[in-house]
């Protein structure tokens, strides 16, 4: 596998066919600064085109996930209205770039998930969680507002009443509550590593055109009115369903050689 860019917040290893990609700002809690969120831009700008990447796992260095926007940072910046709206887009591109990468993005969280860690993770496709991970927005008592895609990506996966009482009122989530609200999908007892990395494999074997096909595919028909998205997956299923892979995995299964559906 070719080397990505060189980068200063994150370490990035190749596990077989598996992108292992850690946050390494662990003395700030890992926080997003904006020479941290260009990283991410021009990481998973590689990783798009990186065919030997099949699947990404994002891990941190430390206690904590992510403790979202490096506060010192923008207190000491003294930004304009202007210069944040700016830093939002940046962080709606580094965002994006991760959801629509056409890879799975699977999170190994621990610790905290706040604010613009939250934001971060909700970009990943699948999010496992340890006994110590914790999800909260607490704009509300920092007197500031999210800029890095919650409203969009965060209200998806848990509600807009929720999200709203999580920014009021500070409410974090933990374990199984966690999972039942659509924060993260995966609640493990040990490493949230080693389950990121358990489903990566898994996904990483899925042919490259299906898998971009789900990743990317579904978030863009979310956004659209019920016909177009009808349309648009009739069409997305005609390309991906009559690929030459598909074509051997139906044979396969024809010849009852495809592996099965079981509940294990």
């Amino acid at each position: 596998m070719a080397e990505g860019p060189e980068v200063e917040f994150m370490r990035s290893e190749a596990d077989g066919d598996v992108l292992v990609v850690t946050l390494d700002r662990a003395d700030k809690r890992n926080a997003l600064s904006a020479a941290f969120i260009e990283e991410i831009v021009s990481l998973f700008d590689w990783v798009r085109q990186a065919e030997a990447v099949r699947a990404v796992v994002v891990r941190a260095e430390g206690s904590v996930f992510c403790a979202g926007l490096d506060l010192i940072e923008h207190h000491l910046e003294d930004r304009s209205a202007t210069d944040f709206m700016y830093i939002c887009r940046r962080w709606h591109a580094a965002f994006d770039a991760i959801q629509h990468c056409g890879k799975p993005v699977i999170g190994a969280l621990n610790g905290a998930v706040v604010g613009g860690g939250l934001e971060l993770a909700s970009a990943f496709h699948i999010r496992v969680a340890d006994q110590t991970t914790y999800f909260a927005l607490p704009e509300g008592q920092r007197g500031i507002f999210t800029g890095g895609g919650a409203t969009v990506r965060v209200a998806r996966l848990v509600g807009e009443a929720r999200m709203i009482d999580m920014m009021l009122t500070g409410r974090v989530y933990t374990r199984e509550e966690a999972v039942s609200v659509g924060l993260c999908q995966y609640l493990v007892e040990g490493s949230s590593m080693d389950k990121a990395m358990e489903i990566a494999r898994k996904a990483a074997q899925n042919p490259p055109l299906s898998n971009f096909a789900i990743t990317s595919g579904i978030a863009h028909i979310g956004n659209m009115p019920a016909n177009d998205a009808f349309y648009a997956e009739a069409f997305i299923a005609g390309i991906t369903n009559t690929q030459p892979a598909s074509k051997d995995r139906l044979a396969a299964f024809m010849n009852k050689t495809a592996a099965k559906v079981l509940n294990d």
